[in-house]
């Protein structure tokens, strides 16, 4: 048995094994690899490319997907999350896919030892399948090498689950990470960190541009998302000529984090991302439930 709490469970050989896999599952749909398995989805919050791309990937690979809607489970009669995870996996399922608010949620079931489990979110600390998907999506750009390339993470920084897994998963892979963000968004860290967006621009190969979440924020920090936007949107006039690619986890709030204009940029890879989304899940799936 085998789970995927954070990338730092997975070794060297795990990541090279799941890019392989996604690039292959990319060039050509798999047989019905995990037709006899089955996969309980768990989303204790909102999700739409997250939920549906690990559906998607599960039903390529000729697996069963059952979702539970926490919000009319026993879980909102009050009962634990550990005895609602127990009495799920007394169905025997292969795996459970959790999203959920509190970083220890998805080890904690883990620990359990009774069927997999896959972080699908959680907290502020991690995202693994966002990272390794993001990973894969700057393996297919930069031809395989992305040692020694430059990424700015702009924005939430210090609320954000996607910025953190990014952080441990891309820094391991040889890429100079740096932060920018106003001094409220920004994480304790010992990466380079600036506020100004038009200080890293001549920088960077990769711009991660966050959904700006105001209201995870008891004080506010500017007084509207256009103030925001002034500062931190990633527009054709900041961009400029520049050869730098540009990713979004998702939802993108247009034109606050990034302009109409640069969505509809070739330099922008958000629905790529989605699109890769699927193929490493595939990959993630076929790891944990397969190969393992």
């Amino acid at each position: 048995m085998q789970h995927l709490i954070d990338t730092l469970d997975l070794s060297d050989a795990q990541i090279a094994q799941l890019l392989d896999d996604a690039r292959a599952f990319k060039q050509q749909h798999p047989s019905h690899l995990l037709r006899d398995k089955l996969l309980i989805t768990l989303f204790f919050e909102a999700s739409t490319r997250t939920r549906s791309s690990f559906e998607v990937a599960a039903k390529r690979l000729g697996a069963a997907v059952v979702h539970l809607d926490p919000s009319k489970s026993s879980t909102n009669k009050g009962e634990s999350l550990e005895d609602t995870f127990a009495n799920l996996c007394a169905m025997d399922p292969d795996g459970v896919i959790i999203r959920h608010s509190e970083n220890e949620a998805p080890g904690l079931l883990a620990d359990m030892q009774m069927t997999s489990v896959i972080n699908a979110g959680a907290g502020n600390y991690a995202h693994p399948t966002q990272a390794l998907l993001d990973l894969f999506t700057l393996m297919e750009h930069f031809d395989g090498e992305v040692r020694g390339k430059t990424l700015a993470i702009v924005g939430d920084i210090i609320s954000s689950r996607v910025a953190s897994s990014a952080i441990r998963l891309l820094t391991r892979m040889g890429m100079n990470v740096i932060l920018v963000a106003p001094k409220p968004f920004m994480p304790q860290s010992d990466l380079p960190k600036y506020e100004r967006l038009e200080d890293v621009l001549n920088k960077v190969d990769v711009i991660m541009s966050l959904r700006a979440q105001l209201e995870r924020h008891a004080s506010p920090i500017f007084d509207d998302y256009e103030e925001y936007a002034e500062h931190y949107c990633i527009n054709a006039e900041r961009l400029g000529s520049r050869d730098i690619l540009i990713l979004h986890p998702g939802p993108v709030m247009r034109n606050i984090d990034i302009s109409d204009e640069i969505l509809e940029d070739p330099r922008c890879k958000v629905l790529t991302q989605v699109r890769n989304g699927v193929y490493m899940r595939m990959a993630i799936l076929k790891l944990l439930l397969l190969d393992s």
